[in-house]
């Protein structure tokens, strides 16, 4: 990859992917800003040993995901919705609208690997195929992971 094809990547999916941690953080917007910014400096640091074999964007949501995972930074705290919706940086109007409590608080109890497939999955649109070459996994796996994400995220929120 090169610089001005790493930047176009960068553009285009630097919101998405701080909304993906933020989600995959259950709302807490300072860890997820931190992996983000972590997670773009590896990607910089490494653009040009990338080889374009595949997705671009699904090569830097992997390294987010290993950033997560790596430094085990979702403490399971939520923010108050309130937080969210005071914020005034535009970038993030799209999380004002995410203003259900129940859900992130379902994610919340979710495992790290299903929450991240479902994110993946239902946030992002990835394919079986891309979530398991993000996370390292299996097709199979991937499946059971949103199987039974989907499952918990029913009872849940049913519960509620």
């Amino acid at each position: 990859m090169n610089c001005e094809r790493f930047i176009e990547v960068i553009k285009i999916e630097q919101e998405a992917l701080r909304r993906f941690l933020l989600a995959l953080c259950c709302g807490n917007r300072d860890e997820a800003d931190d992996i983000a910014q972590d997670a773009l400096v590896k990607a910089y640091l490494s653009y040009s040993k990338y080889e374009e074999s595949g997705k671009g964007t699904a090569w830097l949501y992997r390294i987010a995901y290993n950033m997560f995972i790596d430094t085990n930074r979702c403490r399971h705290t939520m923010q108050p919705l309130d937080a969210l919706e005071k914020h005034e940086d535009p970038t993030f109007a799209a999380d004002r609208e995410f203003r259900y409590q129940a859900l992130y608080m379902a994610l919340e109890e979710l495992p790290p690997k299903e929450r991240t497939a479902i994110l993946l999955f239902y946030l992002k649109g990835y394919s079986i195929r891309e979530i398991a070459d993000i996370v390292n996994a299996t097709e199979d796996a991937v499946k059971k992971q949103l199987s039974r994400g989907r499952e918990k995220l029913k009872t849940i929120l049913k519960d509620e």
